[in-house]
């Protein structure tokens, strides 16, 4: 036998765990035996592709899918007026803006992608926001567009469009490295659903775009992704002072640089509130199963989400609207139609905000920006409700520690692990191999007690379309875990660098959020302040 009874013991303490000694010396022969079984699967070779052959589905177990047509009616015009005499001037408008141009033929894709391509050159290098810039490839997709609508076959508003996609998703026969060192080499052979959605849709795909190593934080295999958005200081120094945060960092920095129409992004904890947060731009993070994860890394089989990261509200309906809805690939995925209505009265919605974590802000101008956004909603015609959710269960963050170092555990047991920039005890090398230390036992445990947060979480939420939220509202983890959606924005300046402000809603609808946001939005005007880059 090649565990000792000694060992078993310092196991068992590991766990918080007692048993008496003839219990123990029962345990050793399958103890040792179930260490050939975890040998012998090991040697089975499994694709990182491979699902679970269990599956999380959010929502109460007698939820049913919604049933009757899609409701989409977005306020996209269908001509537009003259193009700028400077095409740059272009770089910062929203899809909505930018869509009736290219339809109109007022602005080719071509020139459109051309000026892209050229601004991510001149300032992607101090950001650090692209992996691999596709620009012979966006131009061939480009001309084939200018080429449909001028025949008459327009596709929608994405049609022309030119976009940027985090590294995480596969992209047949163009580099997909998951910021990591050791994938800096990897290939695909197919394109991931959502991003063969986006080229049915008619967009142009001009960048791969950074991510922190497996999709966690904003450091990767060259360095750390920078916002557009220094603070005063590190503007007056000519320098980027501020990392993008969140994995979808490439993602958001691009975005609000202007150096892409629109670009995807993903969440497990984070990464698209996150980094939209940092960046200042409109980032929606759809219910978990809206979008299919086929073809983009898995982190976490259960909690991983794929949304868009934009420069206007509507843009993310835009794009949602394109990309979700089952795939015959990813069991997860819900048939529920998606609705935008972007013209629904207001006074129909029930809004309800976290009142407290506004009141809780000490007094001076971070306070003032907040107390600020609420009126601002309020004379838009959001009527707000105070509500409160207290989170009493116990943590189960973890569950993300276990399924991500389930996913990596073959680069953790061969080494390759070791190559990756960040090496801290917070970071992947160190949670992937003390996450092989937690029981199975406890895993399953939370996943139920994940149950019971669904349950209660659900009740919460059953009275309110959406919850307006302040940065300190504590519910990241459980909204992550529960799989609810959530739009982030920005909502004022604070010694330079952008401030947010969350809209949360029901599973299976992000329209309600959406809504409340874009009445934000339309009383507003952070979104029309962009950065003025560093060359």
């Amino acid at each position: 036998m090649r565990i000792t009874k000694e060992q078993v013991e310092g196991a068992l303490k590991l766990f918080g765990l007692e048993f008496q000694d003839a219990e123990i010396d029962l345990m050793l022969r399958r103890v040792n035996q179930s260490l050939s079984t975890y040998e012998g699967i090991r040697k089975i070779e499994v694709p990182y592709g491979t699902e679970l052959a269990i599956t999380f589905h959010p929502g109460l177990p007698d939820r049913v899918p919604a049933k009757g047509p899609q409701r989409f009616e977005p306020t996209v015009a269908k001509s537009a007026g003259k193009a700028p005499a400077n095409l740059e001037d272009l770089a910062f408008w929203p899809v909505s803006e930018l869509a009736p141009l290219v339809r109109s033929r007022a602005v080719s894709s071509t020139a459109l992608t051309r000026m892209y391509l050229e601004r991510m050159k001149k300032y992607s290098p101090k950001l650090l926001s692209v992996v691999t810039l596709t620009e012979e490839a966006a131009l061939r997709q480009a001309a084939a567009a200018d080429a449909e609508i001028k025949q008459g076959h327009y596709r929608g508003p994405l049609h022309g469009i030119p976009f940027g996609v985090k590294d995480l998703f596969d992209t047949k026969g163009i580099l997909t490295t998951w910021g990591a060192e050791p994938f800096q080499q990897r290939t695909p052979d197919a394109d991931a659903t959502c991003v063969e959605r986006l080229y049915k849709a008619g967009a142009v795909l001009m960048a791969k775009l950074s991510m922190g190593a497996l999709a966690m934080g904003d450091q990767w295999f060259r360095g750390q992704t920078k916002s557009p958005w220094p603070t005063e200081a590190g503007k007056a120094k000519g320098e980027y002072d501020r990392g993008s945060s969140g994995s979808s960092a490439g993602s958001a920095a691009s975005t609000a640089a202007g150096l892409v129409g629109f670009a995807l992004g993903t969440e497990t904890l984070g990464s698209i509130v996150s980094p939209s947060t940092a960046c200042g731009t409109v980032g929606l993070r759809p219910t978990y199963g809206r979008v299919s994860r086929h073809g983009a890394m898995a982190l976490s089989w259960t909690m991983d989400k794929i949304g868009p990261i934009c420069r206007g509200v509507e843009d993310c309906a835009l794009v949602l609207n394109a990309i979700y809805g089952p795939d015959g690939h990813d069991r997860s995925v819900g048939a529920d139609p998606f609705h935008w209505e972007p013209r629904k009265p207001l006074k129909s919605l029930r809004v309800g905000v976290l009142q407290k974590d506004f009141d809780s802000m000490q007094a001076g101008d971070r306070k003032k920006i907040y107390d600020q956004a609420l009126a601002d909603l309020k004379n838009a015609g959001v009527v707000m409700t105070p509500v409160e959710y207290k989170e009493d269960l116990a943590s189960i963050r973890f569950l993300l520690d276990a399924e991500g170092a389930a996913a990596f555990d073959d680069i953790t047991r061969d080494g390759a692990v070791r190559t990756l920039r960040m090496q801290g005890a917070g970071d992947w090398p160190n949670t992937f191999r003390s996450s092989r230390l937690i029981p199975a036992v406890e895993y399953i445990r939370a996943q139920r007690i994940r149950s019971l947060l669904v349950e209660k979480f659900e009740k919460f939420m059953a009275d309110w379309d959406a919850i307006v939220l302040a940065p300190n509202n504590g519910l990241l983890t459980t909204t992550n875990l529960t799989g609810n959606p959530q739009v982030v924005m920005k909502c004022g300046f604070l010694n330079g660098v952008p401030q947010a402000i969350s809209f949360l809603g029901k599973i299976y609808d992000e329209g309600s959020p959406l809504r409340v946001a874009l009445a934000y939005e339309q009383a507003t005007e952070w979104h029309k302040r962009n950065p003025e880059l560093l060359a």
